[in-house]
């Protein structure tokens, strides 16, 4: 059951209609989460202005507003909106953008601010919307495709018939984890924290399943990869790095893009600084040496630091619509939240009962 609607109490705004963003001034609890009207935005030569009807929610917003998040720190600031995606039609183009039309419908990716009603994007930034998609959907396949993408075609190389081991692969990042490793002809464990998860990671093509939460994970794990695996997915941190990198088998790779059992789930949304610094401590250090000796390796990555990377983000894109197009690749299950709900939405994703991808949306 949702919790109740809370909606932000500061709502400035300089004239009806106007756009809407979240701003959060400072770190801290959903209560920073504030909703602001703004001008409506003007495209510079390269850009271009969306009309956005729904908005992508991940982790790393969550992150974000409780002032971890590096590179928000490092590249914004405070105040600062986030939101990595948006889906919606072309309002306004610059100049020197000749390619595309008022009025298509369109995906963006976006380096922070994506959670407004209205953002002005870079045109290399923008995509038309996969054959088939809805706004919620199209705004909930960038970030959780791109950074699987990088993480299986970019790090792990899998070959054909390695056993790979996907955690929390009920979510967004999971899910299509384990959807691309399926194309790339992988046998995939998937591992999920609650019974009903299950279904939703058999969906996405696991073709093995663990529930942690009825059966000791790394039991279950040998049973199915005597030898270990090859490739080992974790955004889990401390919870699970260190036995993730036992169970890789020689040659194996460790792939980490996250540290998500650091925040404490269900509680007030704020940081539980001795939970946080006591987990630091107890992060596995890979020793070069060791690795070398254990023929293993570990691979990591923060998506955010990749933006400028043109290159990989066209040739990923390209890639990920013609998959999606041909059937070889499903886009994640969505649930919307409308925009006035985003305290909700983060809500819900930090208790980690959710699965798929979380969007907000713009009526």
């Amino acid at each position: 059951m949702n919790a109740p609607v809370e909606t932000p109490d500061t709502l400035r705004e300089p004239r009806p209609g106007a756009p809407r963003k979240v701003v959060i001034a400072r770190p801290g609890s959903y209560d920073r989460l504030v909703l602001e009207r703004f001008a409506p935005l003007l495209p510079g030569p390269d850009e271009v202005v969306v009309d956005v009807r729904a908005s992508g929610v991940n982790y790393a917003d969550c992150i974000v507003r409780l002032g971890l998040y590096a590179s928000a720190k490092e590249f914004v600031g405070w105040p600062i909106t986030p939101g990595f995606e948006v889906a919606g039609v072309v309002r306004a183009v610059g100049s020197e953008v000749k390619d595309l039309a008022v009025g298509t419908r369109v995906v963006a990716v976006t380096l922070f601010g994506g959670y407004a009603s209205e953002v002005s994007v870079a045109r290399p930034y923008v995509f038309p919307i996969p054959a088939g998609l809805d706004f919620a959907a199209a705004a909930g396949f960038p970030a959780v495709y791109l950074t699987a993408y990088y993480a299986v075609h970019e790090l792990a190389h899998p070959r054909r018939g390695a056993r790979v081991l996907v955690h929390s692969a009920a979510g967004g990042v999971g899910g299509a984890l384990v959807q691309l490793c399926r194309l790339a002809g992988s046998e995939v464990t998937a591992v999920v924290g609650a019974p009903h998860k299950i279904d939703t990671a058999r969906a996405q093509g696991a073709h093995h399943v663990i529930d942690k939460s009825a059966a000791p994970l790394w039991k279950e794990a040998e049973r199915i990869a005597p030898q270990g695996f090859d490739v080992v997915f974790d955004a889990n941190g401390v919870a699970t790095l260190g036995q993730s990198y036992a169970h890789l088998r020689p040659a194996g790779k460790l792939v980490v893009y996250g540290f998500h059992s650091m925040m404490k789930k269900g509680g007030n949304g704020r940081v539980s600084w001795p939970k946080l610094a006591f987990d630091y401590l107890r992060t596995p250090r890979f020793n070069p040496l060791d690795m070398t000796n254990d023929s293993k390796s570990v691979l990591a990555f923060n998506l955010s630091y990749l933006f400028e990377r043109r290159d990989i983000l066209a040739e990923a894109m390209e890639r990920l619509v013609g998959w999606l197009e041909r059937g070889d690749i499903t886009a994640p299950p969505t649930k919307s939240y409308p925009f006035e709900r985003v305290a909700d939405a983060q809500r819900a994703l930090e208790s980690g009962q959710t699965v798929g991808k979380l969007v907000l949306t713009h009526g």
